[in-house]
């Protein structure tokens, strides 16, 4: 039961980093409005971890995305596996 909801809510957060993603290619995006801002306050304080270690290439091109989804799929398959370990 336990997995099975944090199973979700690592999907989810997926979800909203690749959002998070193709909305950064839309020029004239509002950031301070809704839901923009939410989306923002959500992903961004995981994604400036890796842009504070690995800036963007050339200025421009950002892998932050890629290295913190990665890590997320790491993350998930730890946590889920020790929680069905533990029957959970």
């Amino acid at each position: 039961m336990l997995s099975s909801v944090l199973a979700k809510l690592f999907y989810f957060y997926y979800l909203l980093i690749i959002i998070r993603i193709f909305l950064t290619w839309i020029p004239n995006i509002d950031w301070q409005s809704q839901p923009f801002a939410w989306i923002r306050s959500i992903v961004d304080p995981f994604l400036n971890i890796f842009r504070g270690i690995i800036p963007p290439i050339g200025g421009v091109l950002d892998i932050s995305p890629i290295i913190a989804i990665i890590l997320l799929q790491i993350m998930q398959g730890l946590i889920l596996g020790a929680l069905q370990g533990l029957g959970l």
